[in-house]
């Protein structure tokens, strides 16, 4: 097994160097920041391979998982060192984020549970998200994501974690004796029969922690309503790592029906011991499963009195060729059902609404399973009228099929249901899990070139794929300010630039298509983490599609649909042919600790060190500040490199001195006057083309009233407003790739910064406009103009009166040079123009005039 990673060496190989601020050149501060965008890009490339291998196209062992956790951690430090030299050390919690997270992967690594005793025992279903499946198993995260998500009716209760399993093993000194004795299992020094007996038995004498405990009765105290005297029945279910997930665990695990409140830790101990039963201990080692690997988490939910209970496969398990919804419902309780004891309906009925009952076949119901009074279950005689009578009517087989369709939407697989009809009729939801039919579906799909024949096609060839897979839904077409919380689960998001604010809805959208985005960037990697199909950097998706269209994307062929190609979507579920072995799971697992990204709003307050959770969230934070700091670095503090600084000969009255850091002139370029021929800077070219063009810049004279002249020169200017470089010499600190441009025209300030490189997840600008020399009005509607022109380039701005800030990145080399040209049409076309803005009806003229200049040119 490879070795992870040295703690004290890698301090040693990335030991920072310590210089003050003074000691600092511009060279040295940028050159630390290419080193961190090398680095972040290793990371983001790093990431999308290993997420790639979950994708069952690569064969890996745990040796390439420990190469590449050790590579990555070391990739991240390097990241975290560049940029402390960057910021002055000024985020200490860095290092301490980076170790936190590094120690949970070894732990991983080593076979160590990263659920640790102690922690929180119980969580509400309320709160549970699929991101806490490692803490609430599948089963519970499946239930909670039912009800919380897809607004289903689930009974309420509360998971008991796994951390609170490790905690009731180590209270008891239970697992080195489980270690133990399962060792001696797999070396055949005792039978299976002999270890299973022996840890059950210590496991049911075993004692729950009294801190344990007291958080249980407060969940149950809760769950009855405080101060409520009404007597709780039960459903104490298990949850274990794994169960419900690629492998099923069906009938490996017991539950506890209808336990009173007051029996409940009885219930738990014995859903717990039920994990080392001889069957559900030999059915780990078949499938793979490292005992090491073994959490139960329980669930807790309140009975439904049911009067009736069913099974539903979205998908025919036997012949799913046949399009078919079927349903099995039996009178009672459905325990007997899933264990192939009770009598029961069944149904057949149509996937495609108005989902009508094909066939259905009516048994003859004598007895039936119920809940008793005093709680535990018994046997019950069914009424002699309701023996040979269906159990649904058509409308309630219709909501069932509406659900489970609905369902399998949301967990991109063929779903197994399990569900009650309580006598009002309401129906409940009690388990979902994939339906393992894949070895079957090939018989649906068997000529894909015919089927694709059969749909018109949106659009074809464009873009890049992040995440291979075939999607089907509707067009939730977003633009800026729409509220994501309208977005409906098993929606396709469309919309104009990827961001990582996508992360809160990537887990409910069937698939993702952008008009701007890299593979590389963040939102990409979200995208893998959930598995969802994407496409990105179209250039056409908004203006092909529409708000709720429905449409069948296809990333692997690039190819858009319009309508519901089914048969593709059939194809995906028999393709996804994922290996569950011990290595899958381990790599998922270290994932986890990588690769999800939890910052999406950088203005957020808990964007810092303290609340990072992973390397990606580490990285994202590090890029942010980086260009920030780089934003906001005092060019005119570092006087010994102002010296070096040559002027720019332009046609235009700009007064423009250059400081070349890298790259950014030709060799030999003059040191007194500089021809723009001579600029070798690709992102300072783009600028001074939009800049120069032809009839953007007026020199005609203005006049200004007496008032607005002394309202702007006694201004108070906030700092944050005026820096950096808004005062003194107009100023470019350039590099091939990296402009940081200081303009003062007249009396208001233009800043640039920008970087423009191969890789677009890289790629950024920054604008600062502020000032001028009129009343506030006639500033104010400049600045109006200019949000009009960005918005429809679609930048992201923020407008405080006079002064507007105004961002876009992650873009292609070609849609970067557009918008840097546009950029500097605008410092020259604004210069004199709020001068002339004497009312509102002037900024749509000049957005006008604008565009009409911008789109005519050359």
């Amino acid at each position: 097994m490879a070795k992870f990673l040295d703690l004290k060496s890698i301090g040693r190989l990335w030991g920072r160097k310590q210089l003050q601020a003074e000691q600092r050149s511009i060279f040295e501060v940028f050159s630390s920041f290419r080193r961190l965008l090398d680095s972040n890009n290793q990371i983001l490339d790093l990431m999308t391979g290993m997420g790639d291998k979950l994708g069952g196209d690569y064969i890996f062992d745990t040796h390439y998982i420990h190469t590449s956790c050790q590579e990555i951690a070391s990739l991240v430090y390097k990241l975290i060192h560049h940029f402390n030299f960057i910021a002055q050390d000024r985020y200490p919690g860095l290092d301490d984020a980076f170790w936190r997270i590094n120690t949970g992967i070894q732990e991983m690594l080593e076979g160590k549970s990263s659920l640790r005793p102690d922690r929180q025992c119980t969580i509400a279903d309320t709160f549970i998200t699929a991101d806490l499946e490692e803490q609430v198993g599948a089963k519970n995260a499946n239930l909670a994501q039912l009800k919380n998500v897809l607004d289903l009716n689930v009974p309420d209760g509360f998971a008991v974690t796994s951390s609170a399993f490790h905690w009731f093993l180590a209270y008891n000194g239970l697992e080195r004796e489980i270690e133990s004795l399962t060792i001696q299992w797999k070396e055949k020094q005792i039978s299976a029969k002999k270890a299973s007996e022996e840890i059950r038995r210590r496991i049911d004498s075993a004692v729950v922690p009294p801190g344990m405990k007291k958080e249980i009765q407060k969940a149950l105290k809760k769950l009855a309503g405080w101060g409520s005297k009404r007597k709780l029945r039960l459903a104490v279910r298990s949850s274990a790592v794994g169960e419900d997930g690629k492998n099923s665990f069906a009938g490996q695990y017991t539950s506890c029906i209808n336990t009173c409140a007051d029996d409940f830790f009885k219930s738990y101990k014995t859903v717990v011991s039920s994990a080392y039963s001889r069957e559900a201990m030999a059915y780990r080692d078949a499938n793979g499963f490292e005992e090491h690997e073994m959490a139960m988490a329980v669930g807790c939910l309140e009975m439904v009195q049911p009067k009736m209970s069913g099974v539903l496969y979205t998908l025919d398990p036997v012949r799913p060729e046949e399009n078919r919804i079927k349903i099995n419902v039996a009178l009672g309780l459905g325990s007997p059902l899933v264990s192939g004891r009770a009598v029961f309906d069944n149904y057949d009925v149509d996937r495609e609404a108005p989902h009508k009952i094909s066939h259905m076949t009516v048994g003859d119901k004598k007895q039936c399973l119920v809940a008793l009074p005093h709680g535990g279950v018994g046997q019950k005689d069914v009424p002699e009228t309701l023996q040979s009578a269906p159990c649904l009517t058509q409308e309630q087989a219709a909501r069932l099929a509406e659900i489970g369709i609905m369902v399998e939407r949301y967990f991109r697989a063929p779903q197994d249901i399990e569900f009650s009809v309580d006598a009002s009729g309401k129906i409940w939801i009690l388990q979902s899990r994939p339906l393992n039919i894949k070895e079957k579906m090939s018989r649906m799909v068997c000529d894909i070139p015919k089927i694709k024949e059969k749909y018109d096609i949106v659009f074809s060839g464009k873009g890049m794929v992040a995440q291979d897979g075939i999607a089907i839904g509707k067009v939730f077409l977003y633009e800026d300010g729409r509220d994501l919380d309208d977005f409906p689960p098993g929606a396709i998001l469309v919309t104009r630039h990827a961001s990582p604010k996508f992360a809160m809805i990537a887990k409910y959208a069937a698939g993702i298509i952008t008009d701007i985005g890299s593979p590389a960037g963040h939102m990409a990697t979200i995208a893998r983490e959930f598995r969802v199909p994407t496409l990105v950097d179209t250039g056409i998706a908004t203006s092909k599609l529409k708000q709720g269209q429905e449409i069948t994307l296809d990333t692997e062929g690039k190819v858009v649909y319009d309508g519901s190609a089914k048969a593709l979507c059939y194809y995906v579920f028999a393709d996804d042919n994922f290996a569950d072995t011990y290595e899958y799971r381990l790599l998922k697992r270290v994932l986890k600790k990588i690769s999800p990204l939890t910052f999406v709003d950088p203005e957020d307050k808990r964007f810092s060190p303290r609340f990072c959770q992973t390397f990606h969230d580490i990285t994202r934070f590090v890029h942010e500040k980086a260009v920030e700091e780089l934003i906001n670095l005092n060019y005119y503090d570092l006087k010994h490199e102002r010296s070096r600084a040559q002027k720019l000969k332009v046609d235009i009255p700009l007064d423009l001195m250059l400081i070349d850091i890298g790259e950014g002139l030709a060799p030999g370029a003059g040191t007194r006057a500089v021809m723009p021929k001579q600029i070798t800077s690709v992102p300072l070219n783009a600028f001074l083309k939009g800049l120069t063009r032809k009839g953007m810049w007026n020199s005609e004279p203005m006049s200004v009233d007496f008032k607005s002249f002394m309202s702007s020169l006694t201004r108070t200017q906030p700092p944050h407003q005026t820096r950096p470089g808004s005062i003194g010499q107009n100023l470019v600190v350039m590099s091939k790739e990296y402009i940081n441009i200081s303009l003062r025209l007249g009396y208001h300030f233009n800043m640039i910064d920008a970087y423009m490189g191969p890789n677009p997840n890289d790629n950024y600008i920054y604008f600062r406009f502020f000032g001028g020399v009129t009343d506030a009005g006639r500033r104010t509607r400049r600045v109006s103009f200019l949000a009009q022109v960005l918005e429809k380039a679609h930048f992201s701005m923020k407008q405080d009166n006079d002064l507007l800030v105004a961002k876009t990145k992650k873009m292609s080399w070609e849609r970067m040079e557009e918008s840097l040209v546009l950029v500097g049409e605008l410092v020259a076309f604004t210069r004199q123009l709020d001068v002339k803005m004497l009312n509102d009806t002037y900024v749509k003229k000049y957005v006008d005039d604008f565009w009409a200049l911008s789109l005519g040119s050359d």
